[in-house]
């Protein structure tokens, strides 16, 4: 038997300002954008993994929720509470520099961690974590 990833999801609150910081400042292709029943759903991808999407959905993405539980989960995403992405990169200095260049939120700067990758956090413009990881390779 062969699982693999296929997709995964991460609210935000505004697609365009999303697409902005997925496509334009990550680098990430657009694959689709789907709007239905007054939600629009865009899916994104890295070049380097055809086969892995990220789709950006509105929070609590189900028509039949109630204004109560897409309230909370607004709020939850507003205050940057519900859980995000961990990318990997070849050069998480260069992958800092070029995102904090753009105006991204630094959660944490480049670090090697005890876990053995260097790593850095952003915020994406929902207020999502993001990390960036690359192997430290051993001396």
């Amino acid at each position: 038997m062969n699982i693999k990833l296929s997709q995964c999801f991460i609210a935000v609150d505004d697609h365009d300002k999303a697409l902005a910081f997925y496509r334009d400042v990550l680098g990430l292709e657009v694959r689709g954008d789907v709007a239905f029943e007054g939600m629009r759903w865009v899916t994104v991808g890295s070049p380097e993994q055809p086969d892995v999407q990220i789709v950006l959905e509105p929070p609590l993405a189900n028509p039949n929720a109630s204004p109560a539980d897409k309230q909370a989960m607004a709020e939850l995403l507003a205050k940057g509470m519900l859980r995000g992405v961990i990318f990997s990169t070849d050069d998480c200095d260069a992958t800092f520099e070029r995102i904090r260049a753009a105006g991204g939120e630094v959660l944490q700067e480049p670090m090697d961690q005890h876990y053995g990758v260097r790593d850095c956090a952003f915020r994406d413009p929902a207020g999502n974590m993001l990390r960036f990881t690359q192997p430290r390779t051993t001396r």
